[in-house]
């Protein structure tokens, strides 16, 4: 943090706006304490806190291991997200990820969870009172969600996904969305398009599983729907000037997205691995086709770069190596190693040229959420009804390459679907949300930076 011989200078705000502002968070805060209040009272069954029969003891240790390396992705992306943007607002978009563990955490709990793992209503969305305010959830199995492992710990590892992929969204619009809005945005998303994603692929109900549709830890149902809705952000929220004015963009701290990385790796291993749901053979093959992915996939990038004339950077071993992760996310229990190798190189290769097309648009993604996230997800969605097969897992399908045709359709139908429901969903809040509060900054606030516009605080 630099040391300040004066006071920075605040953008300056009308005694109306002030009064706005605050009468606007008394809502957000009031509900939070109704929330609390409820949870206070909320009748507990001793019952609920007794563990069954079926509860394996090795399976429990490493999910929740798992867990823990889940929510570790989110400060990881903070600093992934936070070292490449512009000096002055790296707090804003750390905080923009970090702040989703508080927030989602408590909509999870009063009635996200039900909402994708409630009792199913037309294979579309959970019944949100099942599960409301954690009420049935302890430390008993679920045969059909947690069969091995309390259903407690079942929904903190699902949190977990829940958390991050509104996070993911923010690099498409960073530097120019009020911090208000976004949080707003972010509570909407959770309820109006994860939840019934989650539900429509991981319910035992859900009319994209009952399909057929393979996706292990969450490619379609995190990374194509953050990528989309990130695309979606980009253009409502326009260009920023500097993007106009085609000022060269300087990222604040690559040493950040180095730790970013590392910690986004680390972490991913408990979202793929820890997707088998059991200390088992197959939490090490997804293991192992992640870790083996997301290598091929940093490399290749820095080698595409180098063979068209560009220098191998850090951030593109950077970029590449989360291209690759994301890729891998939805077949890392269904593939092989060498199918693993496979998926990250060339969702490498098309990220990097989607990147580099999306540069010559008039496309303002700050961060290359969609590039990245959107169509690595995309490659990765088809590439798992390409490589996947019954010897890896018997529990899912075999794919295009072992004669799946059938399942390589429903991925398909199953991409537009999720593409189209993801886009206009998402463009729909984007405009709720601005005609509540006004989403993008003023131009002054945006040419000071969000750190000091919105928080006050200097990097």
């Amino acid at each position: 943090m630099k040391t300040l011989l004066s006071p920075p200078k605040k953008a300056s705000i009308a005694p109306d706006q002030v009064e706005q502002k605050k009468n606007f968070w008394i809502i957000p805060f009031g509900l939070l304490i109704i929330v609390s209040v409820i949870g206070a009272f909320m009748p507990l069954d001793a019952k609920m806190f007794v563990a069954d029969d079926k509860i394996v003891m090795a399976d429990v240790a490493w999910m929740l291991t798992a867990t823990g390396l889940v929510l570790l992705m989110t400060p990881g992306l903070a600093f992934f997200y936070g070292g490449m943007v512009g000096s002055k607002s790296v707090i804003s978009t750390m905080l923009q990820s970090f702040i989703a563990m508080g927030v989602i955490s408590i909509i999870w709990v009063v009635f996200g969870f039900s909402l994708a793992f409630g009792e199913s209503i037309g294979g579309i969305i959970g019944n949100p009172t099942t599960f409301f305010m954690f009420n049935g959830v302890g430390a008993k199995t679920d045969p059909n969600l947690s069969p091995t492992v309390p259903l407690l710990l079942f929904a903190m590892f699902q949190l977990k996904f829940a958390i991050i992929t509104p996070a993911l969204i923010t690099g498409s619009f960073a530097e120019r969305v009020r911090f208000s809005a976004y949080l707003l945005f972010m509570v909407l998303f959770c309820i109006f398009i994860y939840a019934p994603l989650a539900h429509w692929t991981w319910h035992p109900e859900g009319f994209l599983r009952k399909m057929g549709v393979l996706d292990f830890a969450g490619g379609t149902v995190v990374h194509l729907s953050a990528g989309c809705a990130a695309l979606a952000g980009a253009i409502f929220l326009r260009r920023r000037q500097s993007h106009l004015e085609h000022q060269p963009h300087t990222p604040a701290n690559i040493p950040f997205v180095l730790l970013g990385t590392g910690m986004l790796w680390f972490g991913w291993f408990g979202f793929n691995a820890g997707s088998a749901l059991s200390a088992s053979s197959l939490a090490v093959t997804a293991f192992a086709t992640t870790n083996t992915a997301s290598a091929a996939a940093a490399i290749s990038w820095i080698f595409f770069d180098a063979v068209q004339g560009r220098k191998p950077s850090a951030m593109g071993a950077c970029i590449g190596a989360v291209v690759g992760l994301v890729a891998i996310t939805p077949a890392a229990g269904f593939v092989g190693i060498g199918a693993s190798i496979f998926i990250g190189t060339f969702a490498s290769i098309i990220s990097n040229l989607v990147v580099h097309f999306k540069n010559k648009s008039n496309i303002d993604d700050t961060l290359d959420v969609f590039p990245c996230h959107g169509v690595g997800g995309m490659f990765g969605m088809l590439a798992t009804a390409v490589f996947a097969s019954k010897a890896v897992n018997p529990a899912g399908a075999d794919g295009l390459l072992f004669g799946g045709t059938g399942l390589f359709l429903y991925h398909i139908l199953a991409l537009l679907i999720v593409v189209v429901f993801s886009f206009v969903g998402a463009w729909l809040l984007y405009l709720v949300v601005n005609s509540i509060l006004k989403i993008r900054v003023s131009a002054e606030q945006e040419q000071m930076g969000l750190d000091m516009s919105q928080h006050g605080e200097q990097f």
